[in-house]
C-alpha cells in the first residue's frame, strides 16, 4: 500500500511500528513510500547473540571505539550508501525527526582516529527496539555494532529487539524468524513495559560485552 510522503508524519510512523508494520521505498529515488506486514519477522532473542571466537578476538583489539547516539545522520547515511536502498529523501527526514524526539537512536564504531566505519540505527518504544538498518566500512564493524547494541538493549531492560528480516548474516548471529501473530503478542508485552537506551551514554568494555553474550548465549 503506498501513500502520498507528505502525509506521513512521525507520530503516524510511531503509529505504525506499534501495530506492527514499518515504511519502506522502493529506490532511493522513488518519492513514495509503502507499508511492510511480513508473514513472518526476524527478531533478534537477548539472550542468544553468538559471539564467535573470531569476533570476540576482534572486539578485544583496542583500535576502534563506540558511541551512540553521537552521529545520528551520519549512521543513516551509512545505511543508504548502497547501489540499492530503501532510504529516500521522505524517510532520511522522518527518523530525524523521531531521532530529535528521542524515539530513534543509533551506535556508531569508530577507528581511533575518528573515522567512522560502522553503525545501526532503530526505533524504540516502550520496551522493542525496532532495528531499521545497519553498515559496515570495516571487517566485522557492523559485527561489533550489533554485538553492543544487543548488549544495551539487553543492560536496559529491552524486550524485544525486532530485526524485520531475517538475512544469513543475522542468523549466524542468533537471529530467528517467527510468525506475524508471534511477534505481535511479543510487541503488544513490550509495549506495556518501559526500557532506557540511554543509559547516559556508558559505553562497556569489550570484554564485559563478551562475558555478558558468552554467559546465556
Amino acid at each position: 500500500m503506498k501513500g502520498e510522503p507528505a502525509t506521513l508524519t512521525p507520530d503516524m510512523l510511531l503509529t505504525a511500528y506499534a501495530t506492527g508494520i514499518f515504511p519502506m521505498a522502493e529506490s532511493r529515488s522513488d518519492p513514495e513510500i509503502f507499508w511492510v506486514d511480513p508473514r513472518y519477522r526476524g527478531v533478534f532473542p537477548l539472550t542468544r547473540f553468538h559471539v564467535s571466537r573470531s569476533l570476540a578476538r576482534r572486539m578485544r583489539r583496542a583500535d576502534y571505539r563506540v558511541t551512540t547516539d553521537t552521529a545520528f545522520p551520519a549512521v543513516v547515511q551509512g545505511c543508504a550508501d548502497r547501489e540499492e536502498t530503501w532510504i529516500n529523501d521522505t524517510i532520511y527526514e522522518l527518523y530525524e525527526a523521531l531521532f530529535d524526539s528521542g524515539h530513534a537512536h543509533s551506535l556508531e564504531v569508530w577507528t581511533n582516529e575518528g573515522e567512522l566505519i560502522g553503525g545501526v540505527y532503530g526505533v524504540s518504544l516502550g520496551a522493542a527496539f525496532f532495528g531499521e538498518s545497519m553498515f559496515s566500512r570495516a571487517t566485522d564493524a557492523s559485527k561489533i555494532a550489533l554485538a553492543y547494541l544487543v548488549d544495551r538493549l539487553r543492560v536496559g531492560d529491552f524486550q524485544l529487539f525486532d530485526t524485520q528480516f531475517l538475512t544469513p548474516h543475522l542468523a549466524s548471529l542468533g537471529a530467528i524468524e517467527i510468525p506475524r501473530a508471534e511477534y505481535r503478542d511479543q510487541l503488544a508485552d513490550a509495549l506495556r513495559r518501559s526500557a532506557n537506551f540511554d543509559l547516559q551514554g556508558q559505553v562497556p568494555p569489550a570484554q564485559d560485552v563478551i562475558q555478558r553474550m558468552t554467559q546465556t548465549s
